[in-house]
């Protein structure tokens, strides 16, 4: 399905262009001249994205970038002649990912777009969680819990128990593990610091730390985020 764009612009002639251009990139658009226009308009769930000019007759795109950004993530860009350093400042800490000044290339707009749109697909398709046997992980925040309740991890139990949750039911060898736990110093955690790493790690996430169920050892080969015991 098409992605569909939202316009808020008065001038009829750069309208025009505008228009033309985005339907040839393969996107649907949809136009608004005023602020009353863009309300009557507007369904945060029909756009994948919001070009806003800033001057309106009826008012200003910043107050309706406000409104998109008290329901929506969606990429936002001004599209203005206001150049003031103020006005750039304001439109991007309001809520709006671009601001491009009047006048501009068509090409460079176009590509503007194409990137906003590709880095918020990569966003909505990047987990937020990782969940498996009652451990959540919010990458979003760092914290993992264990059946809704925080557990307190240092972060390199926590960068542990996101390597094995991301390769559950996979066996994942010392060196494999060491070497994702790189620390701030360059040097390698070692083998007799993984183990204790990793029996701290179980005795947070494990009902009986003493007969893991999740974080099992696989003998001669490693360990690995078991979805089976």
């Amino acid at each position: 399905m098409a992605k569909k764009l939202f316009l808020l612009e008065d001038d009829l002639s750069l309208i025009s262009g505008l228009t033309f251009a985005i339907q040839k990139q393969g996107y649907e658009i949809d136009v608004a001249r005023t602020t009353a226009e863009a309300e009557s308009l507007w369904d945060k769930d029909k756009y994948n994205m919001a070009i806003l000019d800033v001057s309106l007759p009826d008012g200003s795109g910043f107050d309706f970038c406000r409104k998109i950004r008290e329901c929506s993530k969606m990429p936002i860009m001004f599209l203005t002649a206001a150049d003031e350093e103020t006005d750039v400042i304001m439109g991007l800490d309001i809520g709006a990912d671009d601001y491009i000044t009047k006048p501009f290339k068509l090409a460079i707009f176009l590509s503007r777009i194409n990137a906003l749109l590709r880095r918020s697909d990569d966003f909505n398709t990047a987990p937020v969680d990782l969940i498996s046997r009652g451990i959540t992980l919010k990458l979003l925040k760092g914290e993992a819990y264990k059946d809704g309740k925080l557990i307190d991890l240092t972060a390199s139990e926590y960068k542990l128990l996101k390597l094995f949750m991301d390769n559950q039911d996979l066996i994942l060898s010392s060196d494999q593990i060491l070497s994702s736990l790189w620390d701030c110093e360059e040097k390698f955690i070692d083998n007799n610091s993984l183990t204790v790493y990793i029996r701290r790690l179980r005795t947070k996430i494990e009902d009986d730390p003493g007969n893991p169920k999740k974080i099992v050892t696989v003998r001669g080969m490693g360990y690995k985020w078991s979805l089976t015991n």
